[in-house]
């Protein structure tokens, strides 16, 4: 078993940022080594306990989906070796779970794909009929799947915000219609090509978030993660036909039994405010989440 991260401590390299998943350091002027720790974070709050795998379980799906969508939009990876540029005492933080990537003028903006009705983009629906401003037709059910995938972009917010979600002309005012319509169109074709591999692999991607960033030629750069189940809704194909018919939400790879435990716990008497500190996870509820994550890499690579 590989060591667990939970903080990473990369004293040979400056420290950029502290995500709520990933610990970014510079190297040098023009790359970046991302190191995803085993952090896990519900309802925008980081969990003090590690899921154990975690953090390679989703550099492994990351670096699977980028070898497969090349094709549509370069990526931000450098194709060197993490390892090869922190101290030997340092490799284990590093080994299996870090990118060596470009540094890129980040685009402030989530690139958000929907391809079913689910979470935030079906109470929505409920209430107005479409989602960030794209209409939708009448009659849809939780879980179903839209005519179309549809782009619902988000706002980046500080660490500890909610993501705010923005219709399309905000992402226009925000950085000019050229740029917003190439975004849409590459997010569009990533989730609808990523969406049909993983249909193969018995699996449905409902909805999923890209994020972009310009090189130095101007060029349009996938970054951060992609298409792990931190970024994307991922359901098995079986049990969907029956939570449709339900109208519930169908079982699903990712943190769900966090959130679920988060909602029930009592502390004091009292629900849990989700404001930090987290109450403490028991082992149960991160061994479950850990499978799950193996059990989605396993499918989907496998």
């Amino acid at each position: 078993m590989a060591t667990t991260v939970h903080t990473s401590s990369i004293q040979s390299l400056p420290l950029l940022a502290r995500g709520k998943v990933r610990d970014n350091y510079a190297v040098g002027e023009d790359r970046i080594l991302m190191i995803a720790s085993d952090r896990l974070s519900a309802f925008d709050v980081i969990m003090g306990e590690p899921i154990p795998g975690k953090g390679e379980i989703l550099t492994k799906m990351a670096l699977w989906w980028f070898d497969r969508l090349g094709g549509i939009c370069p990526n931000h990876l450098t194709g060197e070796a993490p390892e090869s540029v922190v101290r030997p005492d340092e490799v284990a933080q590093v080994e299996g779970r870090s990118m060596l990537v470009k540094r890129l003028k980040p685009i402030p903006v989530e690139a958000v794909v929907r391809g079913y009705l689910a979470g935030s983009g079906w109470k929505e629906y409920q209430a107005n009929r479409e989602v960030c401003g794209v209409p939708l037709p009448e009659g849809l059910v939780n879980s179903a799947r839209l005519p179309r995938a549809i782009f619902t972009p988000a706002a980046k917010a500080a660490v500890g915000e909610h993501d705010e979600n923005i219709s399309y002309e905000r992402v226009v005012e925000m950085i000019g219609p050229q740029l917003a319509q190439q975004i849409r169109e590459t997010s569009i074709a990533l989730y609808e090509t990523a969406a049909e591999i993983a249909l193969q692999r018995g699996m449905i991607i409902a909805d999923t978030k890209f994020e972009f960033g310009l090189d130095e030629a101007g060029q349009l750069v996938l970054m951060d993660e992609v298409l792990t189940p931190d970024s994307s809704r991922y359901w098995p194909v079986e049990g969907y036909e029956e939570a449709l018919a339900a109208g519930t939400n169908p079982p699903s790879y990712d943190k769900q039994f966090v959130r679920d435990w988060l909602e029930a716990v009592r502390i004091n008497g009292k629900p849990w405010d989700k404001t930090p500190p987290a109450p403490r996870l028991p082992n149960e509820v991160t061994e479950r989440t850990a499978a799950k994550y193996r059990e989605a890499l396993e499918r989907l690579t496998g």
